[in-house]
């Protein structure tokens, strides 16, 4: 078996200061997150960035949230993509039915070129925003190449979010290009997006340019079809290279309290964090396979980009991840590198697959896990599944830096139900509400030191103080992430779902803002509130509750009413479990609903909220009534399973 990355890495560490090559990971950890300064210069040298002016330092040496990270340098990510060895295909894109599409990286190149060459023609240049509205295909990932060329900067949205809801998210960044399909394939059939598309080109006036991909749209007439953008004739503009921090995408958080919010990523910090989480951690490269289902609305679609980083090919998926569909996918591509959500194995187990006898899965080396949380008795139900010969790693990391915290080490020993270790240059902690560092204690997950992937701004927020009061107001000049998690006196991880109001279905997050607004676009709903709850069989909870209009009673009709109008305003796949009348919604004294209190009354565990901060404390009893509920009737099927 040929030798890890992190192996290899472990030597040229030593040589910057590190502890002995044969010394423990924690050993490697610990120091890498003691000197920041010698690691990430260690990781620069061992996955080869390539710059086109080299830094200054590695960080300018400000604390958190005020790091610069690789002052004085410049480079560009497609100039990364196209410099690294390769083989084989670069881009293969699958539906249900089986390979829709393979780019080589000859192709890949001469699509790129064309459409960056597409995009310059029409005025697009470096800070200028690219915004797509597509399935997970090919094209999506050459408009993204297109625009980092350019020094533009990218936002995308999956066509399974409705227009308005798009809309809502790239409206903000007032764009000049939208690439865009017609809908996605789902279930068999395909799913039209024509009105929505038309509603994102009428609603975003700054547009200079349209390009749909497919031909023969309806709603064709002023843009340009895909086939004629990626054939321009002629050489296309070379890659810019743009300053370290300079925007390369924006990522969108869930809207919990209001629209969503931009997170702007920098060039560099994104190509350094992936290369190191890729290589040393998934110990992936060229001649692998690399596979991880998403849709443009999560960050996982961005870090799977970072396969083309380490010259390993990406596949794509147009369809629907229906217990056999992934398996489909990962025998007929030979992923050896396959990434689903707990959610995914949860649904394939009940289903009463096999994947290893089901399929040909001779090729896999490495199964990631993320998205939620990965409960033992389903870790262990894939592990044995699987063998020894397949590596699960179950990992937690987050939109906001897109990329991980923790997850699977190949020279660490797996433990069922838990989370290897924190990954280099984390420096991850469970911290008490008074700053205490806790051992196999539930606590805070908190980053004590800052990390090249954490976002350089918020969108519109000039000032930074958005950005400070979502991640550094509870406890200054450290991270807070907003999740549960104990760290174990082994180095272990175990997360315990979300801390703060976050939906996160399908390993896909949400916000609460635009599903309460459709639900209270429906006539007869005065308000709505709605939360998502990790249970401990592996499902995901997700109620909404509403007040009605006086003399107004919630039957099946107005339920389905209120479903539906989510479904066609926001998304199918967070359409609510049920729907609950409640005699009123509680809100802080300054009008906020209380999301996380009631979501910790409904798990049983008591309120942050005090009584007196409360419009109307006697509702919260109401909501621990739901809770006890709740809990006395869910089956217990899987404590069943448990590994001792």
């Amino acid at each position: 078996m040929a030798e890890p990355a992190i192996t290899a890495f472990a030597r040229l560490a030593e040589r910057y200061g590190g502890p002995p090559a044969t010394a423990s990971y924690d050993a490697l950890w610990r120091w890498s997150v003691q000197d920041t300064s010698a690691f990430w210069s260690a990781v620069d040298e061992f996955c080869g960035v390539v710059w086109e002016t080299e830094p200054d330092a590695v960080t300018d040496g400000a604390p958190l949230p005020d790091t610069r990270w690789f002052p004085g340098g410049r480079l560009n990510y497609a100039a990364q993509v196209f410099a690294v060895p390769r083989t084989g295909p670069a881009i293969v894109g699958h539906d249900e039915e089986g390979i829709t599409q393979t780019l080589t990286w000859a192709d890949l190149e001469r699509q790129v070129s064309a459409l960056a060459g597409t995009l310059a023609d029409a005025g697009v240049g470096p800070g200028d925003r690219v915004v797509g509205y597509l399935p997970d295909r090919p094209e999506a990932i050459v408009a993204f190449l297109a625009a980092a060329t350019l020094g533009a900067v990218w936002a995308g949205c999956g066509t399974d979010l409705a227009g308005e809801a798009a809309l809502a998210r790239v409206g903000q960044l007032d764009p000049t290009c939208l690439v865009a399909a017609a809908g996605y394939h789902h279930r068999g059939r395909w799913v039209d997006r024509t009105a929505d598309v038309e509603v994102l080109r009428h609603g975003l006036p700054g547009l200079r340019l349209s390009v749909l991909v497919g031909d023969g749209h309806p709603f064709a007439d002023g843009a340009v079809a895909w086939s004629t953008a990626v054939s321009r004739p002629g050489p296309g503009p070379a890659p810019v290279p743009v300053p370290s921090a300079h925007p390369l995408w924006v990522l969108f958080t869930s809207g919990t309290t209001g629209p969503p919010k931009g997170i702007v990523h920098g060039h560099a910090g994104v190509v350094v964090e992936h290369l190191k989480t890729l290589r040393l951690f998934f110990d992936l490269g060229p001649g692998d396979q690399f596979f991880w289902y998403t849709t443009l609305n999560w960050m996982m679609w961005n870090l799977r980009l970072g396969g083309l980083l380490c010259g390993a090919p990406v596949h794509c998926f147009d369809g629907a991840p229906t217990p056999p569909a992934l398996w489909k996918v990962a025998e007929r591509g030979h992923i050896t590198h396959l990434g689903v959500s707990p959610g995914y194995l949860t649904a394939s187990r009940d289903a009463g697959l096999h994947p290893s006898t089901d399929r040909d899965l001779s090729a896999l080396r490495v199964l990631g896990c993320t998205g939620s949380v990965l409960t033992r008795p389903v870790h262990q139900w894939v592990a044995d599944d699987l063998g020894p010969a397949v590596r699960v790693a179950p990992t937690t990391g987050g939109t906001d830096v897109v990329s991980g915290f923790a997850g699977g080490v190949p020279t660490v020993p797996d433990h069922v139900g838990e989370i290897s270790a924190r990954w280099l240059g984390v420096d991850l902690r469970a911290w008490s509400a008074e700053r205490e560092d806790l051992v196999d204690q539930v606590g805070e997950l908190v980053v004590a030191t800052p990390l090249p992937s954490m976002p350089v701004a918020f969108w519109d927020d000039p000032d930074g103080s958005r950005l400070r009061a979502a991640y550094f107001e509870d406890f200054p000049g450290v991270w807070r992430h907003g999740d549960w998690v104990t760290v174990t006196s082994r180095g272990t991880v175990i997360v315990h779902g979300r801390s703060d109001a976050t939906l996160n279905r399908h390993g896909i997050r949400m916000g609460s803002a635009d599903i309460c607004q459709a639900a209270e676009d429906v006539p007869g709903v005065l308000e709505a509130l709605v939360v998502g709850i990790d249970e401990p069989d592996g499902g995901y909870w997700m109620p909404m509750f509403v007040t009605l209009a006086p003399g107004r009673r919630l039957d099946d009709e107005l339920a389905t009413t209120i479903l539906t109008s989510v479904r066609e305003k926001v998304s199918p796949r967070h359409v609510p479990d049920e729907v609950v009348q409640v005699p009123g919604i509680p809100h802080t004294l300054t009008g906020k609903k209380l999301e996380v209190p009631i979501k910790k009354i409904l798990v049983g565990m008591e309120p942050a909220a005090q009584v007196g901060a409360v419009d109307r404390p006697e509702l919260l009893h109401v909501f621990q009534q739901l809770g006890e509920t709740r809990r006395a009737a869910r089956p217990t099927r899987d404590h069943d399973h448990e590994v001792p």
